[in-house]
């Protein structure tokens, strides 16, 4: 019987970090209440603090599970490419600069969906440092599509292109429904595959 508690148990977990994943990126951190979250895990607010001290500690697991789904995806898209970094930089912004990401932000990037929420928190708070350990792997994975001999130079356009990217979605997100939205994500599309990328 045990066993079975402790199954059941962590399936429940992981549809609360499945579902809060989804939720804060979609309505944000202060957006959505714990029983919100409990409801879209289709389980009782009661049961909330069974699996998490406080709604902080689920925001920062949630955050990390976004983030690790997002890498996962990269990784995906960058072996496709076989090493060809052109291949690998069209293979991560092609699908990232779309009207369908645009629309999605609970199934898409945690660095978007978290950005402004994450610059309010206080420094402390444990959601914090998972959103720059998970940016720090965005742009160990940008870095891979970057073709520069010097690997502070590398290091230093793998940043400035991954803000294009990731600012390019938060500007086309708060201007959707407005052609101004689809403009800012052809031009960062071209900005980043065009003749201007290295």
């Amino acid at each position: 019987m045990a066993r079975a508690s402790r199954e059941q148990a962590e399936k429940h977990r992981e549809a609360i970090e499945q579902a809060s994943s989804r939720l804060f990126r979609e309505r944000g951190l202060n957006g959505v209440s714990v029983a919100e979250l409990m409801a879209g895990a289709g389980l009782t607010h009661g049961g909330f603090y069974g699996h998490f001290s406080s709604k902080d500690a689920l925001a920062a697991q949630a955050s990390k599970r976004a983030f690790e789904e997002s890498a996962r995806r990269w990784t995906r898209r960058i072996e496709r490419a076989e090493g060809d970094k052109g291949v690998m930089r069209a293979n991560l912004v092609e699908p990232y600069l779309t009207k369908a990401h645009c629309a999605s932000p609970g199934d898409g990037c945690a660095a978007v969906a978290l950005a402004s929420d994450i610059a309010r928190e206080p420094a402390d708070k444990p959601v914090r440092q998972v959103y720059i350990d998970g940016f720090r792997q965005m742009v160990e994975d940008w870095m891979k599509t970057v073709d520069h001999e010097d690997p502070a130079e590398r290091r230093k356009l793998a940043l400035a292109q991954l803000a294009t990217l990731v600012g390019a979605m938060t500007l086309a997100r708060a201007t959707e429904g407005d052609a101004l939205s689809e403009d800012i994500l052809a031009a960062a599309r071209e900005m980043l595959l065009g003749p201007l990328a290295q």
